[in-house]
């Protein structure tokens, strides 16, 4: 198509100078912060911020052909959009929104600058080879609790399509659209919001009881909870796990994204420790107590060494049944 039919661009000032914005966005979704970094070490953008998606199709989180990550989030200054792009190196972020400059003041952070791998050794030669191959893993460390705190409720006890579906749902309905250019991208609801989702919109999500009491639980507390996210992850966990219904599965999940926690190995998963098992030793049926010793090698970096482990793809064939689906009408 020729391009005198495309849109004409306009421009709007930028810290860092101007972007282009095709013509028909709305005004607000103009008001773009920029910011580039270049990380001093190997990058993988997809590998590193990947465990913050829930879902393929995550209302909070998307990825587009170019390469780009969307991410919308409810920052302590307000909603806002952040977009990461990995160019020859350097990382491109735009951000847009009151959590615009939160986001760009802290992109390093998000992308891995306070992790650490040099403290990891491998011991075995799976975990080896894999460090080898995905050098451009990094732990995230996002500095804001409930909204990977919230997810992780949601996945308790259930099927994962199940805890997506809802995670998708509930956003949709009941947060808000995220600022910035980008449709159907949404930020989660504020406490206040949460608090006030009705019991037959958590029914029609598919939550029970006992997941959307903890949720309100956590959510009359959540600025308690988000000092959490400058806590040392021990302490953090000790926090969260104060709230009834939030354990040792649901703090090691949250604090390995909110805190960038190396040592949150998860336990209490289904699946997780028949994969460390079959990996490290060949026993797909190693249970907590088994994946723990057999991970006692990497004491200080456990997480670390499970996302190796499950990066390798070295899992066992399916033998046993998956989690059945949850029917809540029946609890």
């Amino acid at each position: 198509m020729s391009s005198r039919f495309a849109p004409r661009p306009t421009r709007t000032t930028v810290r860092g100078g101007e972007t282009a914005v095709p013509a028909g966005v709305p005004r607000q979704a103009t008001a773009v912060r920029t910011r580039t970094w270049k990380p001093p070490f190997p990058l993988d953008l997809g590998v590193t911020v990947g465990p913050l998606r829930r879902g393929p199709a995550d209302p909070t989180f998307r990825t587009t052909p170019d390469g780009s990550v969307w991410r919308a989030s409810r920052t302590p200054e307000g909603p806002g959009t952040l977009r990461l792009a990995l160019r020859s190196g350097t990382v491109e972020a735009e951000a847009w929104g009151p959590g615009a400059d939160w986001f760009l003041d802290r992109l390093p952070t998000l992308l891995g600058a306070s992790d650490d791998p040099s403290a990891f050794v491998p011991r075995h030669r799976l975990v080896a080879a894999t460090a080898r191959r995905r050098p451009g893993l990094r732990l995230t460390r996002t500095g804001l609790v409930l909204e990977s705190l919230i997810p992780s409720i949601l996945e308790q006890k259930v099927t994962v399509d199940e805890a997506y579906r809802a995670w998708r749902l509930l956003v949709r309905g009941h947060g808000e659209p995220a600022p910035g250019p980008t449709p159907n991208l949404y930020v989660m609801p504020d406490p206040r919001t949460w608090s006030l989702i009705p019991s037959w919109e958590w029914h029609k999500a598919g939550v029970d009881n006992k997941r959307a009491s903890t949720i309100l639980r956590a959510a009359k507390v959540a600025a308690r909870l988000e000092e959490a996210a400058a806590m040392e992850p021990v302490q953090a966990r000790a926090r969260l796990e104060l709230i009834p219904g939030i354990g040792p599965w649901t703090s090691a999940e949250t604090v390995q994204r909110s805190n960038g926690a190396p040592d949150a190995v998860t336990v209490g998963d289904l699946h997780l420790p028949g994969i460390v098992g079959h990996a490290l030793a060949n026993d797909r049926e190693a249970d907590d107590e088994a994946m723990l010793s057999l991970l006692t090698p990497y004491e200080g970096q456990r997480h670390r060494a499970t996302r190796l482990i499950l990066l390798s793809g070295h899992t066992p064939p399916r033998r046993a049944p998956r989690m059945r689906r949850t029917d809540i009408a029946l609890l």
